[in-house]
């Protein structure tokens, strides 16, 4: 199984990202898929993860400025990012829980600076 995320890059603060994350390989069913980030000098954080039902789950510090959502056809999870702040720049990770395996993807990066 591997995870590929997609869609980071250089945005103004103000802006918006899309990120994607496709999974591949021998999949039965995706559970929970979600994302996290890590920045420079702070731990990793959970960002936003969602059940294969479509129940979310977001950090305090993305609510209202983040959205998550699924494709479970196309074993795809995405993070829309609004209103991105300096604050957000970091390398965001996806994950699924695929059985009772978590697998992650590779990182892609977001900076947000004028």
């Amino acid at each position: 199984v591997q995870l590929q995320a997609s869609g980071g890059g250089l945005v103004q603060p103000g802006g918006s990202l899309r990120l994607s994350c496709t999974a591949s390989g021998s999949i039965a069913s995706i559970g929970v898929m979600g994302w996290y980030r890590l920045a420079p000098g702070k731990q990793r954080e959970l960002v936003a993860d969602i059940t294969s039902g479509g129940s979310t789950n977001y950090a305090d510090s993305v609510k209202g400025r983040f959205a998550i959502s699924r494709d479970n056809a196309k074993n795809t999870v995405y993070l829309d990012l609004n209103s991105l702040k300096p604050e957000d720049t970091a390398v965001y990770y996806c994950n699924s829980m695929i059985g009772t395996i978590r697998y992650w993807g590779w990182g892609t990066q977001v900076t947000v600076s004028s």
